[in-house]
C-alpha cells in the first residue's frame, strides 16, 4: 500500500521556504511516499515542483514587505468571500487526498495570518476516524516575536494538534530553543532532522573558478545589497576578479535593468542559476543574505562568505542566524542599516582573512525527514 502525504506550504515573500520544501516533497517521493503539496503561493518556474502533485489554492501574495496585508492573486486585499472560499479550497483538497500523514510547514510557529484556514483544517483532520497523523515542518531559526503570548498560542496548538514537531537543524550547531525558549514545553514532540540541502549540494564545480558571486535571494529585498556590492567592486582587492550577481526571480525589471548598464567589464548580471550550490565551491568570494538555503550552501561549500542579513519589518531569523554562525567564525556579517559600498567593502577584506574550510554539519535533513514520515504513515496505518 502507497502511504499517502498532504504537504501544506505558503511562501510569500523570498524562495527559501519554497525551495526547501521542494527538496522535502522530492525525498518523500524518492522513499516511496505519495506526495501531494498543497500550494498556496504565486507559482514560480524556478522551483517547479515537477516530480510532485501540486494542488495550487488561490494564491495568497504580500505588498512589497508588509506580511500583514494578504492580497489576491490580482493584486487586491482578500475579502471574506476570498477567506472562505480558500478554506474549503484547502479542506477539499485534504479530503481527495486522503492522506496517512498532513505536514505542515512553519505554522504555527509561523504563518499564524493563515489560521483561519489551518485550524478547520487541523480540526478536521481530528474528526477523521483513524485520522491521519500531524506533523510541522520548521526550519532552525524562528523569526523573533515580541507580541505577549505567541508562545504560549504555539504550544498550545501544537499540543492539540501535532504528533510531531520536525527541526531541520543541527542542535550541535543552532538549538531550536536559541530562537524558541519554550521549547521545552514540547521536548517530546520535537525531532531534530539535520538541515536541507540541495542534492547536488556535494558535488565539485568545473565552472565559474575563483569568481565572486553575489546573491539576493528570490530578490524581492535585495536590490540594497545588489547595489552596494556593485558600487564595492572596484574597492576591494577582488575587483580584478569575475562577479557574477544573482538578482533571483522577484527582482524588479527596472532595477535589473539599472544593475546591468552599471556592471563593468568583468561583471554578469542573471537572474537565476540551478547550479547556485555547485558554483560556490569554486568561488572566490559568496556575498549574500543569511537566508536558510543560502546558509546552507555556504557551510556546505567553505566558501568565505560576507552576509547582510534582511532584518527589515521585524524579521531577525536571518540577523540572529548570521549572529550564532559569525560567532563561531564560520561567516563575516554586515548589517542591513550599516550598508554601503565601503563598509561592505570592509567586510569582504575581513572575510577574505578566514581561511575557506568547509564546516562539519548535518545535511542529512531532506532523507532524514522523509523516513520519519514513513514511519508516521505507517503507524497511521496500522
Amino acid at each position: 500500500m502507497t502511504r499517502r502525504v498532504l504537504f501544506y506550504v505558503q511562501h510569500l515573500l523570498g524562495i527559501g521556504h519554497l525551495k526547501r520544501a521542494e527538496i522535502l516533497a522530492e525525498a518523500m517521493e524518492d522513499a516511496g511516499l505519495d506526495v501531494t503539496v498543497a500550494y498556496g503561493g504565486r507559482s514560480l518556474a524556478e522551483v517547479p515542483f515537477h516530480r510532485v502533485k501540486v494542488a495550487e489554492l488561490p494564491p495568497a501574495t504580500i505588498a512589497g514587505e508588509d506580511f500583514s496585508a494578504l492580497l489576491d492573486e490580482r493584486g487586491r486585499p482578500v475579502d471574506e468571500v476570498w477567506y472562505s472560499t480558500r478554506k474549503n479550497a484547502l479542506i477539499d483538497v485534504y479530503s481527495r487526498t486522503e492522506p496517512d500523514v498532513v505536514l505542515i510547514e512553519l505554522f504555527p510557529f509561523g504563518r499564524r495570518q493563515f489560521s483561519f484556514e489551518l485550524i478547520p483544517l487541523l480540526e478536521v483532520v481530528h474528526a477523521t476516524k483513524n485520522r491521519p497523523l500531524v506533523a510541522c515542518s520548521v526550519r532552525d531559526v524562528l523569526v523573533a516575536s515580541k507580541k505577549p503570548g505567541r508562545e504560549k498560542e504555539a504550544v498550545d496548538r501544537i499540543r492539540r494538534f501535532f504528533d510531531a514537531v520536525l527541526v531541520h537543524g543541527d542542535p550541535a550547531l543552532i538549538p531550536f530553543s536559541a530562537t524558541f525558549p519554550a521549547a521545552e514545553c514540547i521536548a517530546d514532540l520535537i525531532h531534530h532532522t539535520g538541515y536541507v540541502a540541495a542534492p547536488n549540494a556535494g558535488a565539485t564545480s568545473i565552472d565559474g573558478h575563483d569568481e565572486v558571486l553575489v546573491s539576493a535571494g528570490g530578490g524581492a529585498v535585495g536590490a540594497p545589497l545588489l547595489f552596494a556590492a556593485m558600487e564595492a567592486r572596484p574597492l576591494t582587492s577582488l575587483a580584478g576578479k569575475a562577479w557574477r550577481f544573482l538578482t533571483g526571480p522577484n527582482f524588479p525589471d527596472p532595477a535589473f535593468r539599472k544593475l546591468e548598464e552599471m556592471a563593468g567589464e568583468g561583471a554578469i548580471v542573471e537572474r537565476f542559476r540551478a547550479d547556485f550550490p555547485v558554483r560556490l565551491r569554486a568561488a572566490a568570494l559568496s556575498i549574500s543574505q543569511a537566508g536558510y538555503n543560502t546558509t546552507m550552501d555556504i557551510l556546505t561549500s567553505g566558501a568565505r562568505a560576507v552576509v547582510i542579513p534582511y532584518e527589515t519589518k521585524g524579521e531577525t531569523e536571518q540577523r540572529l542566524r548570521a549572529e550564532l554562525l559569525a560567532a563561531r567564525h564560520l561567516l563575516t556579517v554586515v548589517p542591513a542599516a550599516n550598508l554601503s559600498p565601503g563598509r561592505l567593502a570592509k567586510g569582504i577584506a575581513k572575510a577574505l582573512e578566514r581561511p575557506a574550510t568547509p564546516f562539519t554539519v548535518d545535511l542529512s535533513g531532506a532523507t532524514t525527514t522523509a523516513r520519519f514520515i514513513h514511519r508516521l504513515a505507517a503507524r497511521r496505518i496500522a
